[in-house]
């Protein structure tokens, strides 16, 4: 089976090591963390159009490697072949390897922050993605000198302090081994972030299972949605998370 793979870029190293395991030829494509920094309708429509681009007489189905991700995969259509999107509320729950257990650790660890690989290589927006960042808009990726040349230094270091330093709220900072790292300068690099915010610091071991089953098949309803041709995806609140509803011929239509 030919399949075309559409993925945030925090799972390149996973994706491209079980794409090169699989049984189908899957073509991969990668786009950026910083989408889901510019709002679900951004990112949306973003994804659609990655979507439209798709040469569909070459693929059987298009994949998705995103979760909910704050509605940003709400509305999506399929158009000539049919999606699979994961159930999952974000990317946490493809590298814990279910969402069962990503919602137990959750309930278990309140207040942790998440490091892998990916979120350490490509977690920053950069270039036309951070300027229509809302931590953009709203000064919140500004560096200290910035805020000095801004606000002036009277007020620098109270905005820094309530704006500047996004894991603020957490406690722990884990960090999620999936047993791809090529050497310890990642898990060096998250437990030394941990220590630069005063978080508590663990480890975790990831599970690949849910990535592979993304890309190799079957895709089990209770696992993944199948979003046929005309139809698009929509949030559930109840156990499915995401469900299918006949579609607009605008994305994201309501």
């Amino acid at each position: 089976m030919r399949l075309k793979l559409i993925s945030c870029e925090v799972f390149t190293r996973e994706l491209c090591d079980a794409a090169a395991r699989s049984v189908h030829q899957v073509d991969l494509q990668f786009l950026p963390k910083g989408l889901h920094d510019i709002g679900c309708s951004g990112m949306r429509e973003r994804l659609q159009t990655a979507i439209d681009g798709v040469d569909t007489s070459l693929c059987e189905r298009i994949l998705l490697g995103y979760g909910l991700c704050n509605n940003g995969i709400a509305g999506l259509i399929a158009r000539a072949v049919p999606l699979v999107v994961p159930r999952a509320h974000d990317c946490m729950t493809l590298f814990f390897g279910s969402r069962q257990r990503y919602e137990d650790y959750f309930r278990q660890n309140p207040g942790t922050y998440f490091l892998t690989t990916g979120w350490i290589e490509r977690g920053e927006a950069t270039g036309e993605l951070r300027q229509l960042s809302i931590q953009h808009a709203n000064g919140m990726d500004l560096t200290y000198n910035e805020l000095v040349e801004k606000y002036g230094e009277d007020n620098a270091q109270f905005l820094y302090e309530q704006l500047g330093d996004q894991t603020k709220h957490y406690r722990r900072l884990a960090f999620i081994e999936m047993g791809l790292e090529p050497d310890g300068s990642f898990l060096a690099t998250a437990r030394s972030r941990a220590q630069e915010k005063g978080l508590e610091f663990s480890t975790e071991q990831g599970d690949l299972r849910l990535i592979h089953a993304l890309v190799n098949g079957p895709w089990d309803d209770s696992e993944f949605l199948t979003v046929p041709p005309g139809e698009r995806i929509v949030t559930d609140f109840g156990g499915g998370l995401i469900r299918t509803e006949k579609g607009n011929a605008e994305a994201g239509a309501e």
